[in-house]
Parts: structure tokens; sequence; C-alpha cells
């Protein structure tokens, strides 16, 4: 069985966007510089990520970071399913995407995407999303790209995640292009 793994990229402040994040400027001033490195020249570092991160079997991503990117017009990569976690029905403009699965219930969209991955990893996208799965005790790994950066201000990525003391395991720690480190963590529960 694969794993649930969040892949986000960070400043070293811990910023995931910059400040004055809106509909328009998703990623907040300056935060477009904490995804330079997805879009490496062939081989290297980088480019494995990119393509570990590729290959999973199913997405999990809330709301806040599905419908900014326009649902990826339906296929994240290689028409794998993508559960969004809302409140909200799914909006008419994605509805007719066969791929797309909107819940509000984590539990079920962790489930229905593990077994829909097929052994494959499930990519976890976006803070809420892994703060509620911390909270739930469904994430299974944490892939931190740590960007050479101090944004001062924006939206944190471990901004909510209350008192419960959390041990993580270091997997690998790799040196990546344009001085980004991937830092790769199993959560212990």
């Amino acid at each position: 069985m694969g794993n649930t793994v969040l892949y986000m990229s960070m400043s070293l402040d811990g910023y995931i966007a910059g400040p004055n994040e809106t509909d328009v400027n998703g990623l907040g001033d300056g935060g477009g510089r904490l995804h330079e490195w997805v879009f490496p020249p062939e081989g290297g570092v980088n480019s494995r990520i990119v393509e570990e991160f590729m290959a999973t079997g199913a997405v999990v991503a809330g709301r806040g970071t599905f419908e900014p990117a326009e649902g990826w017009h339906g296929d994240h990569h290689d028409g794998v399913p993508i559960w969004v976690l809302s409140r909200r029905a799914i909006p008419g403009w994605a509805s007719d995407m066969s791929a797309v699965h909107y819940t509000n219930d984590i539990e079920a969209a962790f489930r229905e995407a593990r077994d829909a991955a097929s052994g494959k990893d499930v990519l976890v996208h976006g803070a809420a999303t892994a703060q509620r799965a911390l909270a739930a005790g469904l994430l299974d790994q944490i892939e931190i790209h740590l960007i050479p950066v101090l944004l001062g201000e924006g939206r944190r990525l471990f901004e909510h995640l209350g008192s419960q003391h959390r041990e993580l395991e270091r997997l690998r720690v790799l040196a990546g292009e344009g001085d980004v480190t991937h830092l790769r963590y199993r959560i212990h529960y």
C-alpha cells in the first residue's frame, strides 16, 4: 500500500504563500519564488522529485488549492482521480470533470484515494488539508521543499496544529538544484 504524502514548497521561515494572497495573486507577493525549482532542466535531483510526485496514483486537495488552480483542468497528472475537501458543492465549471470528487468527509476521501491509487502514493495538496489529515492521523509522510528565502509574512504551513506533539522520522535529505533542499519525514502518531 502506498503512502499519503504532503509535497509542499516552503520558505525557510515557514511560509507556503507570501503576503497579500488573493484569487488573482494566488501565491501572494513573492510566493512564486517557492515553486521555481519545479521547472528544472532535465535530469538532476529536482527532476527526480517532480517525477516522483507525478507518479502518484491519486490526489487529495483542499478547495483552496484546487479551485485557484482551475482544477488542473480535471487532470492533475495522467488522469488520476482527485478528491477535493470542501463544505461546498462542486462548482459548475468542474462538474464535468469525471476524475474529480468533492466531499467534506476527510476519512472517506483518504480511504477512497488510497484504494484508487492501487498501491501507489497519494499526493496531498494544501495547508488546511494537511492540518486536517495530521489531526485525523491520515497523513503518512511530509516532503518539504525548503527554499532559501525569508518571506516574512504570508500563510504558514503549520499554523493551526494545536498542542498535540508529533514525532517525525527523517527519511531523506536531498540537495536540489537552485539551493532547494528536499526533506522527507515519516509521521509517528
